[in-house]
């Protein structure tokens, strides 16, 4: 790093070290058999993260009317309170033993149960017995996944029908266990006009939280995209809580799903990542859940009998994987640059870390280093703050450029109000900068000045305070 004195390397935690933290991670698709969580579970635990997202699989609990079999999500469940994570439930899919389109979907994905008295109230018994099942244990459930698309709500969108599912189901799951906190929306997108007629079904009335996922190319657009979606929200009911449920790219080109078209790499998935999820969290997002643990089949369009259907793998994981005959993700499972990215940035927002404002502001200078070209306008940069549990405060900033086409480096000064000398992190790698005496310098009005402090295309962190890292 240039003019920069490397002087450590953070120290990574693992979810028994983090008493608490807004960061999770995807552990989906198991309802399908995509992957085998037992070589999993460890290293996802070395992450840090603690909020890991599930999927209660109506079709691999119930295959007899009216007998439920929990014990394969028993184990799941388990192994993850095991590791001091915390398992929070996509409340889906259909169900083949009680018709309709279910028969013919792999899975079951998308065949929502509403089309008869018997898919209801079959649908509402689930429901109630899977919260009063895992009382004690799974405290967060949400209602379905992506129902504002055709490969999620697979006989035609309808936001109406939405919105009564989701009361329908939060009555069930709070029958269940009247304690638990009910997720509604799982939303695939954020569009206005499907969520103005979702929220006027009275669905906010029932539910904890609104969820929303946010699969985006240009991620200049996710900041407003959360604050059209909590200005919706507050018309409603302000008490709905907002959680980012689902956000990922892929390490790799040529993979199925979303963003699928996009020449992505491994150092690409980690500018994604990074920048998605200090976005969720500077906009206060409750948590934000990364997709995914691991590379595996998508599943989303599969027709029961033909494997080479669901033969459609995405790379969205931070562990790459192998896949057998059948489709699964098998091996020992190894890590991408994305893991320790994620691992790097879990360890440093640990614990209550709070979206804050911070008296700092850019600065327009002039970089010899740069060809003399003059640094970043505010338009240029993108900041969020925050003030950390060891009692620091954290200003990440990056430059938000197109890193589809471009590896941007430059250079950004920036005025503080901030006593002390801040230390620069990058959690790409992880390693902790002691930044040069001339770049702790005063402006020429006299004024404290961060001159010519480096600035990519992801962000960076500037930490104030005498604290561990």
């Amino acid at each position: 790093m240039y003019r920069l004195k490397e002087i450590g390397r953070i120290k990574t935690k693992s979810a028994s070290e983090v008493a608490k933290s807004r960061l999770g991670i995807g552990f989906e698709k198991l309802d399908r058999d995509a992957f085998n969580p037992e070589n999993a579970y460890d290293k996802i635990s070395k992450i840090g993260v603690k909020w890991v997202r599930i999927q209660s699989g109506w079709q691999k609990t119930e295959k007899e009317k009216g007998v439920y079999d929990f014990a394969w999500l028993d184990s799941i469940v388990d192994n993850i309170l095991a590791r001091d994570m915390i398992p929070w439930m996509c409340v889906c899919y259909g169900n083949k033993i009680y018709g309709g389109m279910a028969e013919e979907v792999f899975g079951a994905v998308g065949c929502p149960p509403i089309h008869t008295e018997e898919q209801k109230s079959a649908w509402h018994n689930y429901c109630r017995a899977l919260a009063e099942h895992y009382k004690g244990r799974v405290h967060h459930f949400e209602v379905w996944n992506e129902p504002d698309g055709l490969h999620c709500w697979k006989h035609g969108i309808c936001a109406e029908e939405v919105g009564v599912f989701n009361i329908a189901t939060a009555k069930a799951l709070k029958e269940g266990n009247p304690d638990c906190y009910i997720i509604g929306g799982a939303l695939g997108s954020i569009y206005m006009p499907f969520e103005r007629d979702l929220f006027k079904t009275g669905m906010l009335d029932y539910v904890d939280a609104i969820s929303f996922h946010a699969y985006i190319f240009d991620d200049t657009r996710l900041k407003g995209n959360i604050r059209a979606l909590r200005a919706a929200v507050d018309m409603y009911n302000p008490k709905i809580e907002i959680i980012q449920g689902e956000s990922g790219a892929q390490s790799r080109p040529y993979g199925h799903g979303a963003l699928r078209t996009g020449a992505w790499t491994e150092r690409k998935q980690c500018k994604f990542m990074l920048r998605h999820l200090v976005t969720d969290l500077g906009m206060g997002c409750k948590f934000a859940s990364y997709f995914s643990a691991l590379d595996m089949m998508e599943a989303l369009k599969g027709k029961v009998g033909d494997a080479g259907s669901y033969k459609d793998y995405g790379y969205f994981g931070v562990l790459g994987a192998e896949f057998d005959e059948n489709g699964v993700a098998v091996g020992n499972y190894f890590e991408k640059p994305s893991y320790y990215a994620l691992s790097n940035l879990s360890s440093l927002l640990s614990g209550e870390t709070t979206a804050i404002d911070l008296p700092v502001t850019v600065y327009l200078d002039m970089a010899p280093h740069c060809g003399n070209a003059p640094t970043l306008k505010a338009s240029g940069v993108e900041m969020y703050g925050f003030r950390l549990d060891n009692g620091a405060l954290a200003l990440a900033y990056w430059h938000p450029s197109d890193y589809m086409t471009t590896d941007y480096e430059g250079a950004v000064s920036f005025h503080s109000a901030i006593d002390g000398n801040p230390r620069l992190l990058d959690p790409m790698d992880g390693k902790i900068y002691e930044l040069c005496e001339d770049m702790l310098t005063k402006d020429e009005w006299g004024v404290d000045l961060l001159k010519l402090l480096p600035i990519k295309d992801y962000p960076m962190f500037l930490i104030f305070g005498d604290c561990e890292l």
